[in-house]
């Protein structure tokens, strides 16, 4: 299995979720399952995460440090069975490069925390306050617990 996150420069939702289902996988005896981010744009290729989302993480456990950003490949679409798009401006984006040949299922985040977040966006707290990335770790840590639940019951089909 795996996972590819993907958000618009891939410095702060993208590589929050991937260091966030990564603990929970290692912690759930699932670290066999790559998990890796992606950002719709090259804005940030090669930077590490935001500081503060790195800040923001390391409070709670989790180290993003080892993450570089990098831009979404044609190949993704093969190489990944879930692309999961942290906002709905990504998810239009995604289904419009993903080849009709690909394999990968394109997913919204917080669909997997169904009613009421279903169709909903995690909010891109890069240009507001430091509570803005408190609100995104709150969101991704119980959308990686809903993803990990998923993964139990309904496996993607490939």
């Amino acid at each position: 299995m795996r996972i590819l996150f993907v958000c618009t420069g891939n410095i702060c939702r993208s590589p929050t979720a991937e260091g966030v289902l990564k603990r929970k996988l290692r912690e759930g005896g699932l670290d066999h399952l790559r998990v890796d981010s992606a950002g719709t744009h090259g804005y940030h290729i090669g930077e590490s995460p935001d500081p503060r989302a790195c800040e923001k993480a390391a409070q709670r456990g989790y180290d993003l440090n080892d993450q570089s950003a990098r831009r979404i490949a044609m190949e993704d679409f093969e190489r990944f069975d879930w692309i999961i798009a942290m906002d709905r401006g990504h998810l239009k984006q995604l289904q419009r490069l993903c080849p009709p040949e690909a394999t990968a299922e394109i997913h919204l985040f917080r669909d997997f925390l169904g009613a009421p977040h279903a169709g909903q966006d995690v909010p891109d707290p890069y240009y507001g306050a430091l509570g803005g990335f408190d609100e995104v770790l709150d969101l991704v840590e119980a959308g990686c617990d809903a993803i990990l639940e998923r993964l139990e019951t309904t496996p993607p089909e490939r």
